[in-house]
């Protein structure tokens, strides 16, 4: 097995300047267990501020459940144990006594649209609400903006009273992102969002989270390793329960890797 401390130095060994930027997500000795089985061991990595992280590996490579830990969705699942330590901005999230405050600061964008039974400026508007925010006034700087960053504001704009469950699967996906977006999180996760995604929507999306990094975090999970070579800046690869590897993306691709697993799943070897 390759020694994660190994992994974790070389990842952090970065001369480029953009990688010397604070750790926003510091993650150490991370296990989750379902009852009494494992489903990720001994996981240790850095997310910085302002990259793009990749997590790349094959179904049930433990990607989905390192991510409810980030937020504490491990709450929702009674079955469900977290041993280790996380920290999001210096803070041990096991320890923190409001989980809706950190909630508030880490949006998620889940694999299939989660669209609320709400008109598509509600949507976006709920979360500014809950926040305090009544003006309309305000409340529509924030929809136009969230909608704009999110490559929606164009084609919404004339029914933004119309159901948001009417939209199409590609648009529905990027108000669930404009909806991320309102809650104005450090850290945004996506996982696997262009599943049930057209391609060219799915670029658009792409295009849209090369612009978002230059105002928060990102971490991406996506079985499509070419998605992770176009966006990650670094990427994780997991495989049966294991953070294999950390690394300079393009590294991972075209450079040394340190195991061998990692080199066969990014060449469709295996997965």
């Amino acid at each position: 097995m390759v020694d994660m401390n190994v992994n974790l130095a070389a990842a952090n060994k970065i001369e480029d300047p953009a990688y010397s930027a604070p750790v926003k997500l510091g993650v150490s000795d991370l296990t989750i267990r379902y009852g009494g089985t494992p489903a990720l061991s001994g996981v240790n990595l850095e997310v910085r501020e302002h990259e793009i992280f990749g997590i790349i590996g094959p179904a049930n490579a433990g990607k989905t459940s390192f991510l409810k830990t980030l937020n504490r969705m491990d709450t929702f699942n009674t079955n469900m144990s977290v041993e280790g330590e996380i920290l999001f901005n210096g803070l041990n999230v096991q320890n923190l006594k409001n989980i809706y405050a950190l909630r508030s600061r880490i949006g998620v964008v889940f694999p299939l649209p989660v669209g609320l039974p709400l008109t598509i400026y509600e949507n976006v508007a709920l979360s500014p609400r809950l926040r305090g925010i009544r003006r309309k006034s305000e409340l529509d700087v924030i929809v136009e903006r969230c909608l704009s960053r999110a490559a929606l504001w164009d084609e919404v704009k004339d029914r933004l009273d119309s159901l948001g469950s009417l939209l199409s699967g590609g648009q529905q996906q990027r108000l669930t992102i404009a909806r991320a977006l309102s809650q104005e999180p450090d850290l945004l996760m996506l996982d696997e969002f262009s599943i049930a995604v057209d391609p060219v929507t799915t670029m658009r999306i792409e295009d849209v989270l090369k612009e978002l990094k230059h105002d928060m975090t990102i971490i991406l999970v996506t079985n499509l390793v070419q998605q992770a070579r176009r966006l990650a800046d670094r990427t994780a690869f997991f495989l049966e329960g294991e953070c294999v590897e950390v690394g300079i993306t393009e590294d991972l691709f075209t450079g040394e890797v340190q195991d061998q697993r990692t080199r066969d799943y990014v060449e469709g070897k295996f997965g």
